[in-house]
């Protein structure tokens, strides 16, 4: 059969651009090279506790448009992140709010802790921040910094907090109240039945092949479609001829343990620099809320997370956009441009780090713009 599209990836980029194409009445193939649907949202059942398995996915947007779109495809529960800093045993509110500010240094009132980081910005003397470092300090002072972002950081990025570009913690939540909801962000939850089921009810009615590597079999697979939607790593595409773009990788220890309940919340991260992982999720907590609720299951899951540089061979999960990557990027960009029937989208296609709405809205935006 020969269709008008073939979708590389059946991750949410690839199949939200499916569902669109198949509802304007056009003919659609996806096909991906893991066994199973999803990308990096894919969850899978274990002991009725839904996995993350590729980490965790809490989904959170402003976008009304996109919040109303996944809603037609699965029912959302009102899941709210609101993580916890593990320093050496002292436990932290993240995000950084009046919880953390009172714990750190005993004020009580917005006035004391605005005053306390003020105090602190002042001693470092930071007027333009230049890296990551200064930008921190310059937001909530040095004791926190030192305690609840510096370790972390550098084992996420495996680089010195110097080395390190100041955006990077641009969006780094700081609050003079006691809200714990780590997003700023009108709509957030979790797809009841896990995010499987989500991809699943995109991709209802339309072709999917799994198991299949689109860069092994490019020419007869290219053959299949007019046109191709290729959400694959970018400089994979091109065989990596101009060079690796680079990235962030996340290596997962997963436990099935014969507790109802391992820490109390879905996510513990551990901010000091000689835990070797940088936080533990327990997956049960993102859709059981109440303790009743979850500690009925008599088992728990977890997952330590461990941060790594890129290697072929891994799952690429951040890319680092640092000026070197950007340039290699754009010649990668300028010669995606040239292939006349691939579209290049998501997260590995652009090389960019996009949270789920966005990688939603892009696939959207390109639908309309390709379907009319």
């Amino acid at each position: 059969m020969h269709y008008d599209y073939l979708v590389v990836g059946a991750g949410l980029y690839g199949a939200v651009f499916a569902r669109e194409a198949v509802d304007a009445g056009k003919s659609v193939l996806v096909i991906d090279r893991r066994p199973n649907i999803a990308g990096n949202v894919y969850t899978e059942d274990v002991e009725g506790i839904h996995v993350h398995k590729y980490g965790a996915h809490i989904f959170h947007t402003n976008n009304r448009e996109v919040w109303e779109y996944v809603n037609r495809f699965a029912e959302f529960n009102r899941f709210t992140n609101s993580p916890v800093a593990n320093y050496h045993g002292e436990l932290y509110s993240l995000p950084f709010n009046m919880y953390t500010f009172n714990r750190m240094w005993g004020v009580v009132t917005p006035e004391e802790a605005a005053a306390k980081i003020e105090e602190q910005k002042k001693e470092a003397g930071i007027t333009d921040p230049r890296n990551l470092e200064e930008q921190a300090i310059s937001l909530i002072g040095t004791d926190i910094y030192e305690k609840l972002v510096k370790g972390y950081t550098e084992k996420q990025w495996g680089r010195p907090c110097t080395e390190l570009p100041a955006f990077i913690i641009k969006r780094l939540p700081v609050r003079l109240t006691f809200d714990n909801n780590y997003f700023n962000a009108l709509f957030q939850g979790i797809p009841k039945g896990g995010y499987t089921k989500l991809v699943a009810n995109l991709l209802e009615g339309v072709p999917v092949q799994l198991e299949t590597d689109y860069l092994k079999d490019k020419e007869n697979l290219d053959a299949l479609a007019d046109k191709v939607i290729y959400t694959g790593a970018i400089d994979a595409y091109f065989d990596f001829c101009l060079g690796a773009l680079e990235y962030r990788s996340v290596r997962f220890e997963t436990e099935l343990l014969d507790i109802p309940n391992f820490q109390g919340n879905a996510a513990v991260n551990y901010t000091d620099r000689e835990t070797p992982f940088t936080r533990i999720i327990e997956h049960k907590w993102f859709e059981f809320g109440k303790d009743d609720e979850g500690n009925d299951l008599p088992k728990t899951v977890i997952s330590r997370e461990y941060s790594s540089e890129w290697k072929p061979g891994d799952e690429p999960y951040y890319p680092v956009n640092d000026e070197k990557n950007g340039k290699l990027y754009s010649e990668y960009r300028a010669l995606a441009e040239k292939e006349e029937k691939v579209i290049f989208g998501g997260r590995l296609g652009e090389y960019k780090y996009y949270d789920m709405d966005a990688v939603i809205a892009s696939a959207l935006d390109m639908s309309r713009k390709e379907l009319g």
